[in-house]
């Protein structure tokens, strides 16, 4: 299957690259390329992207795009994520279709977690 004009890869601000990529490290063992002072980079998760170095965070509230997980265990993944410095900011609901919760990254970013089961 073709990649043309098909989402391809995804940038989100940290104004911490390195707490950062300690973080998503820790809690999903993701490995990460440098590019200078103020660029990084993450592949192989589904989306490759990276972060910038910036003051601004994604959130959804402020209309940022939300970047969304799937776990095949809920409260285990979100245990991972607490573990490693992420912040519950909504705790697990359910909604049609399964049920989720939403964290913050060390710098302000906002992500959620969907599991299919109900």
């Amino acid at each position: 299957m073709s990649g043309h004009e098909k989402i391809d890869y995804v940038e989100l601000p940290a104004n911490d690259l390195r707490a950062n990529k300690a973080f998503f490290n820790k809690a999903f063992g993701w490995q990460f390329e440098d590019f200078g002072e103020e660029y990084t980079a993450f592949a192989n998760q589904g989306l490759d992207g990276g972060f910038y170095k910036a003051d601004l965070k994604s959130v959804a509230a402020n209309g940022s795009a939300l970047v969304v997980f799937l776990s095949e265990n809920l409260e285990a993944t979100q245990q991972k994520i607490i573990d490693s410095g992420g912040t519950i900011v909504q705790q697990i609901f359910s909604f049609p279709g399964g049920r989720r919760f939403h964290f913050t990254d060390p710098c302000g970013n906002e992500y959620a977690v969907w599991s299919k089961e109900a």
